[in-house]
């Protein structure tokens, strides 16, 4: 039965690919040519070509009131990179079946793949029962005892309580509120259901508002949301691949049953190179469809070029970001085979949590504070800015807590005075601002670096890798190493001349290629370059997600008691003027977000999507910049000397004489504010 090409792959099942379709009737003719996305290839009536996938290309958004669409209502195509934050409006048509839910709704490895529904009848499982209204997230769709199911959690008493719920389960399944914002290109990727369209209130716009904008002037209604897909096909006689939007007048049938798929040439992506079996490799492909891009080792990946797969593997690399305080901040993924050394470069500490998890036993760890703490115990030490710690372990500590004894963790430290050492504990929940003091100049390799110190850990390049053409890392005015993460890779050379091997990532490198009958001439790889790859912002923020699906947060410390308010600091007025908003950008799989989101402005996606991750993670990691007041404008001045120093090896620190200048400083500040109030209560 014939249907257009849009109702065909708006109820197509992804994991029912590929399909072969036949060409009915529409604006095709015989012998006519057409170019698309680059790629110029003729159709006509009765071709076959086989659908080896399909994306979302762009939305046709139509503006609406009260949920609902007019036949009079505006429409607007919005390319997936629209700048701003969106609400999903939870859809009122309920799903019949879990298999239903399954073949319309995204469900995959991350947080954006795990939908939640509720049923409107009551589920008696063997051991366990569903309740009406109560909400199940969906995580995983896998074959369990030689049947498809979902794997699926309900949250009672703030326990987790897993099970699988068959396809084949019926019922009135409804979707339930969704209280998270989202980019335009994750709505598009994961939120939309297939052969349904997707209504969002939009959250946050850019403040940059002008003309060529598709939405009116301060819009802040609901829009409805209709995807026009690019679909990827093969065609008979031709190696290379075809796209096709998924709104063109051309109707199809699908004749998957009644033709012999094999006489069709099957591109392969790298993630089906990498589940075929390791005795499987060397082979030799051609590509068919090239990444974009043309730095090394990319320009070898060009359409039509055969190279050789030596093998499949998983990697280490360290994923490190520069330190920078603009919006073009750079990240990397350095390999473990880097010849460069560096240096390290003072890390910032918000809490005395922090410096416990950081402390080494190899070393004192020795900072200096930039925020002021009074203890509520007297027990406890009170902290001043430009106070200085040698910090030593973790230990207990019994307080008075509202009239009697408690236990409590402690920081156990050395207050570095003038001449003499002073032990002092601190509380682990103080919320405060440290900033490291660096006394060593050796110089490590990146391998050292992993196995003596804890990630974040700040760094320079001192010493860069002769081997690799152009070091990027050497122009970094520093780098901040994020954490160590474990990516798939497999091992390529030119068919041709394979003079050097190039590690190439699976799952970040689009490509096709089509195996090919040859023998490989030789089984052993030649020398393998290394290759520091640069990162794009969607690709940095999907790398943390995806890694910390596997890690847990720490344990949090315990919160501060509840007793009087402590005795405020005097601060100067221009110090409250300078302080700035804390920048984060962490991810976590609980997407918690912060209070300040409405009030985030963005202009491009990268900036959503920038805010967004800022506000998922605060909550896991903890970390945070410092404030910024007089003294941590001594200390980044500081550190702006390091990055005009022009030669290479030349490296500054931290000196102890600034600090105490700071001290003095502060404290003269705060005489001189105490001066004047005493002065004014006299003349009163």
């Amino acid at each position: 039965m014939a249907s257009t090409l849009q109702k065909f792959i708006h109820s197509l099942d992804l994991r029912a690919l590929p399909r072969v379709l036949q060409i009915q009737s529409g604006i095709y003719c015989q012998d006519s040519v057409y170019e698309m996305f680059g790629n110029e290839f003729s159709l006509s009536t009765e071709d076959v070509i086989k659908v080896i996938g399909f994306k979302i290309n762009k939305l046709i958004a139509s503006i609406c009131e009260n949920n609902e669409v007019s036949p009079f209502s505006a429409k607007v195509e919005l390319p997936l990179n629209f700048p701003g934050l969106y609400k999903i409006v939870a859809d009122k048509t309920p799903y019949v079946s879990i298999e239903e839910i399954a073949g319309r709704v995204s469900i995959g490895p991350t947080r954006f793949g795990h939908p939640s529904f509720y049923s409107a009848k009551d589920i008696k499982l063997e051991h366990f029962t569903i309740k009406h209204d109560e909400q199940i997230t969906f995580n995983s769709v896998e074959e369990v005892h030689g049947m498809m199911a979902v794997n699926c959690v309900v949250v009672r008493n703030n326990q987790s309580h897993s099970f699988t719920l068959p396809l084949s389960q019926e019922g009135e399944f409804y979707e339930c509120e969704d209280d998270q914002i989202y980019t335009l290109k994750e709505i598009a990727e994961w939120k939309i259901p297939k052969g349904r369209n997707r209504i969002v209130k939009l959250s946050t716009t850019s403040h940059m508002w002008d003309s060529s904008s598709p939405l009116p002037e301060n819009f802040d209604g609901c829009l409805i949301l209709m995807p026009v897909y690019e679909v990827q096909a093969v065609m008979k006689f031709r190696k290379d691949i075809i796209h096709i939007l998924s709104d063109l007048d051309v109707e199809v049938k699908d004749v998957t049953d009644h033709y012999d798929i094999s006489s069709f040439l099957q591109p392969l992506s790298l993630e089906d190179i990498f589940e075929r079996t390791s005795k499987e490799f060397p082979m030799v492909a051609e590509i068919m469809e090239g990444p974009s891009g043309n730095e090394k080792p990319y320009n070898l990946l060009s359409t039509g070029k055969e190279i050789v797969i030596y093998k499949k593997y998983q990697a280490s690399r360290v994923l490190a970001s520069e330190m920078r305080s603009d919006s073009s901040k750079r990240h990397y993924l350095i390999p473990m085979s880097y010849k460069g050394k560096f240096k390290r470069r003072p890390r910032e500490f918000p809490t005395a949590y922090d410096l416990e998890i950081v402390r080494n036993e190899k070393e004192h760890l020795h900072v200096v504070a930039t925020k002021t703490f009074t203890s509520p115990h007297k027990e406890l030490f009170s902290v001043s800015v430009g106070d200085q710690f040698l910090v030593q372990q973790c230990q207990t500590s019994e307080v008075l807590y509202e009239g009697r004894k408690k236990l409590i963790d402690v920081l156990a430290c050395e207050q570095i005075l003038s001449d003499s050492y002073k032990k002092v504990l601190l509380p682990m929940y103080m919320e405060g601002g440290f900033v490291e003091v660096i006394h060593d100049k050796k110089q490590y390799h990146l391998s050292e670096i992993c196995k003596e110190f804890h990630f974040p850990f700040n760094v320079k390049v001192s010493v860069r890798d002769l081997s690799i053409e152009k070091d990027v890392l050497a122009a970094a005015p520093g780098l901040q190493l994020e954490e160590e993460i474990t990516d798939s890779y497999v091992l390529i050379s030119s068919a041709s001349s394979p003079v050097e091997s190039w590690e190439i990532p699976v799952y970040r490198l689009n490509m096709l290629v089509g195996l090919l009958s040859k023998d490989v001439q030789t089984v052993a790889p030649p020398v393998t370059r290394t290759t520091v790859e640069e990162v794009s912002e969607e690709e940095y923020y999907m790398l943390r997600r995806y890694e910390n699906l596997t890690l847990h947060p720490p344990p949090r410390p315990p919160k501060r008691p509840t007793t009087a308010p402590p005795r405020t600091f005097a601060v100067p007025k221009q110090c409250v003027s300078d302080v700035q908003a804390p920048k984060n950008f962490y991810v976590d799989t609980t997407k918690k977000l912060c209070s300040d989101r409405d009030a985030a402005v963005l202009e491009l996606q990268v900036s959503c999507q920038n805010d967004l991750v800022h506000c998922e993670n605060k909550d896991m990691t903890g970390k945070a910049m410092l404030v910024e007041t007089p003294v941590t404008k001594g200390l980044a001045r500081n550190y702006e000397a390091e990055e005009d120093e022009e030669e290479e090896h030349d490296y500054s620190y931290i000196d102890e004489n600034i600090i105490e200048n700071i001290r003095k400083v502060f404290h003269g500040t705060s005489i001189r504010n105490e001066h004047t109030v005493s002065k004014g209560r006299r003349d009163i």
